[in-house]
């Protein structure tokens, strides 16, 4: 069967398995009658004990956090409470709370970066607003109005701007964070949350050199699957992928090229979204990514990286060095990607995600077997690196886009 197929029989098996009653949850987690997210509420109590950025070479990802904080409060019965900037520091929970019993957590990673003027953007916090909520919905978290909590990163950000850093490649990662709160034991739909927001300024992916990554395709570990949470940024599904990592890693792959059903479907590469380029002629290449059908997340690059490469091939806003791209969004499996190989018509395989932008692929393990995929003198083919450089002009403010957002007007 089809993966599509398969995928919208199983999607109706789980509308049918729904409750039918759920119209009071359901509107408390939506907010109707409820207070609304409001960043015009906003409270500031700034940190007393400020401590000065560090030097931005030797940051390690996710070590080093800046001086304040947003925090957010929500219940059932008053909906969003009044957010709050404070100082960067630790939350006290009972040790009932559903957070350590059961999971109810999502996130977003987004980025701040400092423009040639020294002024510092966001890009497109719009689409992590858009797929926070998506999560929420998935996991009974309540929705927010998306705009306000954007304006309320842009003032956080804007208060510790000073740990945006000014060195090429530097930027301070945004996460947002919402977790169910309630102090109490038993499954069932979440009645207090938070929602919070901390910085880490951080250094650039490659800081000594691209490294092409290798990849582990193995059936037998799945990432995710019809009717699951593989299309929703929650924290239950970052935690089982480490030790299928760690045995990669034994086998001397960097990450897990994640496939699914007996005829091993494509669908991510470690936490990232994946892309493959073939040949489809002398002339023309095709840019295949899986499509988005419940099992793969929705990410903010995959669609950034769709939107240019289909600018180029509709000739809107070509990219230099690039040949005729077709653009694909379908299913792929293994089995296409060893033909392709076996005919030398397998041009690239990477990734793309907000850390590292874009990441190239040079191998993947197969049954045994190691598939070779060319790259360029940099490490990089030359869809991903056009499209790498294309990315990085906007996220830095090199190139004015729609995409890019100052953090002041």
């Amino acid at each position: 069967m089809r993966l599509t197929a398969y995928l919208l029989s199983n999607f109706k098996q789980v509308k049918r398995m729904a409750p039918a009653n759920v119209s009071d949850v359901e509107k408390k987690l939506h907010g109707v009658g409820l207070a609304p997210l409001d960043a015009g509420k906003l409270v500031i109590e700034k940190n007393p004990n400020p401590r000065s950025p560090p030097p931005a070479k030797g940051l390690v990802f996710g070590k080093t956090f800046s001086n304040h904080m947003l925090t957010v409060p929500w219940n059932a019965q008053t909906g969003w409470g009044q957010p709050k900037i404070g100082a960067y520091g630790p939350f006290s929970f009972d040790p009932s709370t559903v957070i350590f019993h059961y999971a109810p957590s999502l996130f977003e990673g987004l980025k701040a970066y400092r423009d040639p003027q020294g002024e510092v953007r966001l890009f497109r916090p719009d689409k992590n607003m858009e797929r926070m909520n998506t999560s929420a919905d998935r996991i009974a978290l309540p929705r927010f109005d998306g705009d306000e909590l954007v304006k309320l990163i842009k003032k956080l950000v804007d208060m510790d701007k000073d740990w945006v850093p000014f060195e090429a490649g530097y930027s301070l990662y945004i996460r947002p964070t919402l977790i169910g709160t309630q102090p109490t034991l038993g499954v069932s739909a979440n009645e207090e949350a938070l929602l919070f927001v901390i910085l880490s300024p951080v250094g650039p992916y490659y800081s000594s050199g691209v490294k092409p990554v290798a990849l582990e395709a193995n059936p037998a570990r799945v990432r995710a699957w019809p009717g699951g949470t593989g299309a929703s940024k929650l924290g239950a599904n970052y935690g089982p992928g480490i030790l299928p990592q760690i045995e990669a890693a034994k086998q001397g792959f960097q990450q897990n090229l994640w496939l699914f059903g007996d005829e091993h479907w494509l669908t991510e590469v470690g936490t990232m979204n994946l892309f493959i380029v073939m040949k489809k002629n002398d002339q023309t290449l095709e840019v295949v990514t899986p499509p988005l059908d419940g099992m793969i997340l929705a990410g903010v690059t995959r669609d950034s990286v769709l939107g240019l490469l289909r600018a180029h091939s509709s000739g809107e806003a070509p990219l230099a060095g690039l040949p005729k791209i077709e653009v694909s969004e379908r299913n792929i499996n293994m089995k296409e990607i060893v033909d392709a190989a076996e005919k030398c018509n397998l041009v690239e395989v990477f990734g793309s995600g907000t850390a590292a932008v874009v990441s190239p692929v040079n191998k993947i393990g197969y049954l045994g077997e190691d598939i070779s995929i060319p790259v360029g003198d940099s490490g990089f083919g030359a869809v991903a690196e056009s499209v790498l450089n294309k990315l990085s002009a906007i996220q830095w403010g090199k190139e004015e886009h729609p995409w890019s957002v100052r953090i002041t007007e």
